[in-house]
């Protein structure tokens, strides 16, 4: 596909971009990820995260609301706002370190919490597209358009 969407047929698809993705990532990086339920946001998050050497379990964070990892040395962390009906409510979890420059952020609904989540150098829209789903991304920051220029 173009240089910044790509069509994918299955969940390995989704895992192939993650990867590629996670081999252009040089810093840290702020991702939201947009799509509606079952479009894949928590399957990519899963494979980036392993792309990038997390060994331990990777949970969804739809319950936990934040799970954070550590991924090539340096903080990660991934978060699903669905449940969360007031941006209000994210400041009991302490979210100051996610303006770490060399964090991974990755947040699913990232609607949820606007004003209380740093701003996205990357957006990922996920959506269905027949029996698979379509990828696009749109960089947000010159941070952002240096990974898809990898990516290309």
């Amino acid at each position: 596909m173009s240089a910044n969407g790509w069509n994918l047929s299955d969940e390995a698809a989704t895992g192939a971009l993650a990867a590629r993705l996670a081999g252009a990532l040089g810093e840290g990086l702020v991702i939201y990820l947009h799509g509606e339920l079952g479009a894949g946001k928590t399957s990519f998050a899963r494979a980036l995260l392993g792309a990038l050497g997390v060994g331990e379990r990777i949970k969804s964070p739809t319950y936990s609301l934040v799970e954070s990892y550590f991924a090539r040395g340096r903080p990660a962390w991934h978060l699903d706002l669905y449940r969360i009906a007031d941006p209000g409510e994210l400041e009991w979890l302490g979210l100051d370190a996610l303006s770490d420059p060399a964090a991974l952020v990755l947040v699913e609904w990232p609607e949820r919490g606007a004003g209380a989540l740093p701003a996205a150098d990357l957006v990922l829209h996920l959506s269905y597209a027949g029996t698979g789903r379509k990828a696009v991304m749109e960089p947000k920051t010159a941070r952002g358009e240096q990974v898809v220029a990898r990516l290309s």
